[in-house]
């Protein structure tokens, strides 16, 4: 257990429940960063790993799994998602209100939270803190034969043997070019230290593919559920990875519909066969099956079998 990663701001909120037996819930966030003093509370904490806990997270869990799975410790894997932390501490209104009317507050409060995280970094990489091996990059795999960099240590990993991700949800809706000015010309600092990087979420990113090819070691873009499929594939071409999210809403339907299914996939793999790109497809941010999880079975079974038959053809 590493702690001091926390940046010294508990989260403030009120929830809204609609299902008891689900944790997707609403959030109202308590504005707690209202003016420059508020600043100083992102605080950089010194990073120390707690052998002792760890030791005995290891010991519960090898008793749960034993002869099921292998359990291993691992380090700190660091992303960067700035403003889905940041809207936790401001509100979402706050930060977008905020780019208008005080963009020199905005900042002035991302060089603050990028200046920690660096310097988190460096502290997690100083005292061998930092993971390796990584099977999963943001729910995808992270298998490349790229990495580990040369000179990899397995007791002291650096970031340059790391996959990173960073996203800014928040900014769906602004332009390319605040997008550019108040996240992604800090983000370039955070991935260039990585050895490879993910970029994104749900944010739907189609009309920004050329802003993200400034980001340095970036393999990954992700094409959520909200993104224009075909100019999306047009603008990456065989340049990354074409992260498909296919829309989860589908699980979600009064009625299974299975054909729905397909023609969605259909449609990302088509266009991505026309433009060269390579494609993974990852259903993920499932909020409900309608307590039918044979849904996701059959989906799994649909997407298989079209990608068995792409690959046929």
């Amino acid at each position: 257990m590493i702690k001091g990663l926390d940046f010294g701001i508990e989260v403030h909120e009120e929830r809204a429940v609609g299902d008891p037996f689900n944790d997707v819930v609403g959030h109202r966030y308590a504005d707690q960063i209202k003016t420059e003093q508020d600043l100083e509370k992102i605080q950089l904490r010194e990073v120390v790993h707690d052998e002792a806990a760890t030791a005995a997270r290891v010991s519960q869990l090898e008793e749960i799994f034993d002869g099921v799975l292998e359990v291993r410790s691992q380090g700190a894997l660091p992303v960067l998602a700035a403003w889905d932390r940041l809207v936790t501490w401001r509100s979402p209104e706050g930060v977008l209100l905020d780019i208008i009317d005080r963009p020199d507050f905005t900042h002035a409060l991302m060089e603050r939270f990028t200046a920690v995280s660096l310097a988190q970094l460096d502290d997690l990489e100083a005292k061998g803190l930092l993971g390796c091996d990584q099977f999963s990059i943001h729910c995808t795999g992270a298998y490349s034969d790229e990495l580990p960099t040369p000179g990899f240590a397995p007791d002291r990993p650096r970031s340059a043997d790391l996959w990173t991700y960073g996203m800014a949800q928040i900014f769906s809706t602004v332009s390319p070019a605040m997008h550019k000015e108040f996240w992604l010309d800090y983000a370039v600092g955070w991935f260039e230290r990585f050895g490879l990087g993910y970029y994104g979420c749900c944010e739907p990113l189609h009309e920004k593919i050329e802003l993200i090819r400034e980001v340095p070691n970036v393999r990954k873009i992700s094409m959520s559920p909200f993104v224009d499929v075909e100019v999306g594939a047009e603008r990456i071409g065989g340049d990354f990875v074409f992260s498909r999210k296919p829309s989860p809403a589908l699980l979600a339907v009064d009625t299974w519909d299975a054909d729905a299914v397909e023609q969605d996939l259909i449609q990302t793999l088509e266009a991505c066969d026309r433009y060269g790109c390579p494609v993974e497809l990852i259903l993920k941010d499932i909020s409900t099956v309608r307590y039918e999880p044979e849904r996701l079975w059959e989906w799994a079974r649909i997407a298989r079998d079209l990608v068995q038959s792409a690959v046929a053809a």
